[in-house]
């Protein structure tokens, strides 16, 4: 049982930027995600403080949040950047 991954479209214009590297690193991170969207252990993954469904995963300096609608089997990205600008919004 997989999970689609869905960007934001402001999320695939931030990945669109970046280079090659941070995007293998991020498609590795995806893979895992979509594999399992509450995988702790593998992933820096945290639940965001006030937030039932809402997740951040952090991948160096840059933390994608998240969403999971388990009955649809959906992770929908809707926030990527820096520390200090994500969670701003």
């Amino acid at each position: 049982m997989s999970y689609e991954i869905e960007l934001h479209k402001s999320v695939a214009k931030f990945l669109k930027k970046q280079d090659k590297d941070f995007l293998k690193r991020v498609d590795f991170a995806f893979e895992k995600l979509s594999q399992n969207p509450f995988n702790f252990k593998e992933l820096d993954i945290k639940m965001l403080e006030g937030s039932e469904k809402d997740y951040r995963l952090r991948d160096g300096k840059y933390r994608f949040i998240y969403t999971v609608f388990e009955n649809r089997l959906i992770i929908y990205v809707y926030d990527a950047g820096s520390r200090g600008d994500v969670y701003k919004s």
